[in-house]
């Protein structure tokens, strides 16, 4: 989940790398490094904790470099340290590398080199790499211009995990060659200039046209040139393509934090994501999908697969799908999925949803699901990431670069999309249903109803401000106020670091409420008509304990029996989710603020999972 950034032109490279990996930093923040060519030997600049401290290292000021690499680091192999911090070098000093990924035979790699004569100074996997790759360089008897890159492919063959790799070379100081497999990285082309990164908001400042890479395809860049190979070295080509994002998305733009301004981002992401795929008197439409009423009719299960936030949403789509499809969808967590031999043909059809689009475990069980003949759907919000080029098809959220680590406008996006694609699903099925007319009116009102439920903001931090020294906090729901629960509950821990857990309502008297003592807060979500009372009447068994109560809800109810109510508009129970997880969300980022904590960039968690 590191993140790797690279500049090969005609400026100074330091303080590129350096911005850059500022950008990438919500992919880890465990320590940070550069390494650049200065007067035809390698420089390394690394230390532990932040990017910032690299402002502070002596002579990092001096580089005139125009050619190098960047990491910082998400700990996975040894603990964060200098030692341990990118980029690495090979013995003697002639190769540079950051990687992100994991090496899953280092131990194998490393007596072998070690076995040749080769010493390691850190507990990290990379160190291999750049060793293996001079002891192919020191092998090959041919002095030509692709020596180093044999070198490059030869080590790569030998390395089992995921990887995504640059690697700079004294002895070819106007030459980088980068490769991947099963993590990300982007390439983006400038005038005279390229950049290197996991990520393309760390680099969109820069360029708008970018190179999107296939495993294993290694590249050699120059100032003036890219040039691709397949893993058997045979030249391919490539186009670029362009991203609309605006640059300033990747810019806090006057908040205080990234997560509050994609919080207050979330209108204009559900506006997006909307599009016009339809209106109250057309059906609806995907330009990316093609499927039938044959092929939809003959499904036994759709399988929602997804990790974290994502799979939250996943439940909300279970919901619609379900309902308005009438076909029996399951949720599941992919980082569990492939590894119970899950019953898929076919006959099944595996919806995948990932913001990044790099979720190692997500993109692990859709290559088992095409195994078995099921068809593939991404949802991501990166258009060619890894898991929409695996997939059969893809559809996307438009939600813009996310940077906070806790996901807040792409939960939602995805929330959205999932259930436009269950009216899709449903009137090609040609379900005629009252249901659907009046979901459609609704999500089109969505957009407006967002930002009334934003105005709550201040109520809301009231209420963070007397609970924010809580140790424990607990979340109901039922039905589809349920999932929110947990998604509600998995914000409050990623960025304020209080326990917390969700509970069905009903099953409060099946243990849970043992856990309820006085002074206890319980936050309650209520948006389903059908089940008010039964969820009221289970809050009363919490406050008969003396437990503080926060009720998230658009019902009719005795505001005199609950300590605080957060009133939102009225909707559709389908897309309920949407508005009941904006007072949430700003709960979790308030209780945060009020703790000192880093809301961008909690401790111990990354942006993107790319390994297992």
């Amino acid at each position: 989940m590191c993140g790797i950034v690279g500049y090969i032109g005609t400026k100074k490279a330091s303080p590129i790398l350096i911005n850059g990996l500022i950008r990438l930093e919500y992919r880890g923040y465990d320590s940070a490094g550069i390494s650049t060519i200065e007067k035809e030997e390698l420089s390394i600049m690394k230390d532990k904790g932040r990017v910032k401290n690299l402002y502070h290292l002596k002579g990092i000021d001096d580089l005139t470099g125009t050619i190098g690499i960047a990491h910082t680091r998400w700990a996975t192999h040894g603990k964060p340290s200098k030692e341990n911090s990118h980029p690495h070098m090979d013995n003697s000093k002639t190769f540079s590398v950051v990687h992100n990924g994991i090496i899953e035979n280092y131990n194998e790699l490393r007596n072998f080199l070690t076995d040749n004569g080769y010493i390691f100074y850190s507990q990290t996997d990379t160190e291999v790499i750049p060793n293996l790759v001079h002891y192919y360089y020191e092998k090959d008897e041919k002095t030509d211009n692709l020596r180093f890159l044999r070198a490059v492919k030869n080590a790569c063959s030998d390395l089992k995990g995921s990887f995504a790799i640059e690697i700079i070379c004294k002895d070819y100081p106007d030459n980088m060659i980068v490769t991947r497999k099963d993590s990300p990285l982007v390439i983006g082309k400038g005038e005279n200039e390229n950049y290197i990164s996991s990520d393309i908001p760390a680099i969109l400042s820069f360029t708008r046209n970018f190179y999107l890479l296939n495993d294993f395809e290694l590249v050699v860049l120059s100032r003036n040139n890219v040039v691709f190979y397949d893993k058997d070295l045979n030249p391919i080509e490539k186009d670029t393509k362009t991203i609309e994002w605006n640059a300033s998305s990747a810019e806090k733009d006057g908040y205080e934090d990234f997560m509050l301004k994609e919080i207050y981002e979330q209108p204009t992401a559900i506006r997006e994501t909307i599009g016009a795929k339809f209106n109250e008197e057309t059906k609806c439409e995907f330009d990316e999908l093609n499927f039938t009423k044959e092929y939809l009719s003959s499904l036994n299960k759709i399988y929602i697969v997804a990790c974290g936030t994502a799979m939250y949403a996943g439940l909300a789509g279970k919901n619609a799908i379900e309902k308005l499809c009438k076909i029996p969808t399951e949720v599941d967590v992919a980082s569990e999925f492939r590894y119970r031999d899950p019953l898929v043909d076919d006959k099944t059809l595996c919806i995948f949803i990932s913001q990044s689009g790099e979720t190692a475990d997500t993109i692990a069980a859709l290559k088992l699901c095409k195994e078995k003949g099921a068809k593939t759907l991404a949802i991501s919000n990166v258009i060619g990431s890894s898991i929409t080029r695996e997939a059969d098809y893809s559809i996307y959220t438009h939600a813009g670069p996310e940077i906070a680590v806790a996901s807040t406008k792409a939960y939602t996006s995805q929330v959205i999309l999932i259930t436009i694609l269950s009216i899709y699903f449903a009137e090609i099925l040609d379900i005629e249903c009252e249901k659907v007319s009046l979901l459609k009116r609704d999500i089109l009102q969505l957009p407006k109803k967002i930002e009334e439920t934003l105005k709550l903001s201040e109520v809301i931090e009231e209420f963070s401000k007397k609970v924010y020294q809580e140790k424990d906090i607990f979340f109901l729901g039922r039905g589809i106020d349920e999932a929110v629960a947990k998604e509600a509950s998995l914000k409050l821990k990623e960025i304020s670091y209080i326990h917390s857990e969700s509970y069905p309502a009903g099953e409060l008297k099946h243990g849970p409420i043992a856990l309820i003592e006085n002074d206890i807060t319980v936050i309650s979500i209520m948006t389903d008509n059908t089940l008010v009372e039964k969820t009221i009447s289970n809050i009363q068994e919490v406050i008969t304990r003396g437990a503080k109560t926060l009720v998230i809800t658009n019902q009719n109810v005795d505001e005199d029996m609950f300590d605080r109510i957060i009133k939102i508009p009225e909707t559709n129970p389908f897309v309920s989710p949407i508005l009941s997880i904006i007072p949430l969300q700003l709960f979790s980022y308030y209780i945060s603020k009020e703790k000192g904590l880093d809301v961008d960039k909690p401790r111990n968690l990354a942006k993107s999972v790319t390994v297992e």
